[in-house]
């Protein structure tokens, strides 16, 4: 019997983690943390529900922690078989746990320092030997992977360098984990493969409720140079993997086009830094993942401005560079990295603005912000926000409701059941209703813990 079990992303849009079952073979699709909300961060502590070492192997999507970054913790709990992914997912992916633990460490000696841990003494959930030992486990992996009785293979799906969805054969029937799906339009990365013909499809909905608006540079440009004409600093929460190099993408444009005034420019998160070698890499490679339109060019992510922060000493000395400047800094939902001490230092001056591009989950600083909070806490203490604030989900690297859409009919025959995934219950509703109204396919929105059987 085949049973698929949904460990997370079942009604939130974290914590991606389906586990599935067929004779004696266990094989964990995702292996995500629950980020957000105290109700849903607290999952990432509970025993994991079948014993890690029974498990034969962990499929990942991509590189993004929501759907890698409980692999440390699984590895601490017994896990000890193959993870497959791509070879651009297993090179990212290193740079993000081993950024994780290194966050994980950080914050409990902060709160150890502090005494606001409800914890005592304050632990981190993982450490650098974890991950360590984590990565060690990866098994990159071109076309199909053969997994005993199971077979992946893993289709790109432009949403991050090295992103897949992945398609598994068991027992003469096939079942597709769409990870995350990239946009039609992504400025860096082509578009996601279109999906094979399977039985089951899980399939991500974080903007399954929304339509993304075409980035109106212009409207960019005022916003970032009314900034610097006021005497401010441009502070944006990116995150490291892709989100930074999409925005010095951006900038360099802008710049270029003089939509706004040559300003420094600073990266200020060793993850994105080494994220950002990652993806020139790709470029000097000439990566198939990549446009071709910014291959044999210009560096694409160079403004001539560009300022790279590697120590922590130049990272306090910027945390209020004093004059109009941008500032790219992780986390991308301000929940922990350098971007903090910017916050701190920036949120209180009128002058500066915060912009967020991208998704921000609820129960984040970031969410906290794009919903008009007066003041937020950092550090153990509140800090004020005065400075302007705005979101800009333009950049998000998600597909969204239309582009979902359009992916799923590309199918070439219709699936028995596509379960509604990796989204916030309202987005999760109506895609789940458009599948099943525009393309007449059983859609179901399934709940944390629930069984099926495929």
């Amino acid at each position: 019997m085949r049973v698929l079990t949904f460990l997370g992303a079942a009604g939130t849009v974290t914590g991606s983690k389906f586990l599935l079952e067929h004779d004696q073979q266990r094989i964990l699709l995702d292996c995500g943390l629950f980020q957000g909300e105290a109700r849903w961060r607290r999952r990432n502590w509970d025993p994991f529900p079948v014993d890690p070492a029974s498990l034969d192997a962990v499929v990942l999507t991509h590189a993004h922690l929501d759907h890698c970054g409980y692999l440390p913790s699984l590895v601490r709990q017994g896990f000890h078989g193959p993870v497959i992914c791509t070879p651009g997912t297993a090179d990212v992916a290193a740079i993000v746990l081993r950024d994780a633990a290194h966050l994980q460490m950080e914050d409990a000696q902060h709160a150890r320092a502090g005494g606001y841990s409800r914890h005592d003494p304050p632990q981190p959930l993982f450490d650098t030997e974890d991950a360590e030992r984590a990565i060690r486990l990866f098994r990159p992996a071109d076309g199909r992977t053969e997994l005993g009785a199971a077979a992946v293979t893993l289709h790109r799906a432009g949403h991050i360098l090295g992103s897949a969805f992945a398609e598994l054969e068991i027992d003469g029937r096939r079942l597709l984990v769409s990870g995350d799906l990239g946009r039609q339009e992504h400025p860096l990365l082509r578009p996601p493969e279109p999906p094979p013909a399977v039985d089951t499809v899980l399939v991500e909905s974080t903007y399954g409720d929304r339509h993304h608006q075409p980035l109106d540079h212009a409207q960019l440009g005022r916003l970032i140079s009314t900034t610097a004409e006021r005497g401010g600093v441009v502070l944006m929460p990116a995150f490291a993997i892709d989100r930074t190099a999409v925005l010095l993408h951006e900038l360099a444009g802008l710049m270029r086009t003089d939509l706004i005034p040559r300003l420094p420019v600073y990266v200020n998160s060793p993850m994105a830094l080494a994220a950002l070698n990652v993806y020139r890499a790709a470029v000097t490679n000439k990566s198939p993942e990549l446009r071709p339109e910014i291959l044999g060019g210009p560096d694409p992510f160079d403004p001539g401005t560009l300022r790279l922060v590697h120590s922590v000493e130049e990272s306090m000395r910027i945390s209020d560079p004093g004059r109009p400047a941008i500032v790219i800094s992780a986390s991308g939902m301000a929940t922990g990295g350098r971007v903090l001490y910017h916050l701190a230092r920036l949120l209180p001056g009128k002058r500066n603005t915060v912009i967020l591009p991208g998704f921000q989950v609820p129960g984040t600083r970031g969410r906290a912000l794009l919903d008009g909070a007066r003041s937020i806490k950092i550090h153990g203490r509140y800090i004020p926000v005065r400075a302007q604030v705005v979101g800009l989900s333009e950049f998000s690297a998600h597909a969204d409701s239309d582009e979902l859409i359009d992916w799923l009919s590309a199918a070439p025959s219709a699936p028995e059941t596509v379960y509604v995934v990796h989204g916030e219950d309202h987005a999760r509703a109506e895609l789940a209703r458009r599948i099943q109204d525009e393309l007449e396919w059983t859609a179901v929105t399934p709940s944390h813990l629930e069984r099926v059987r495929f």
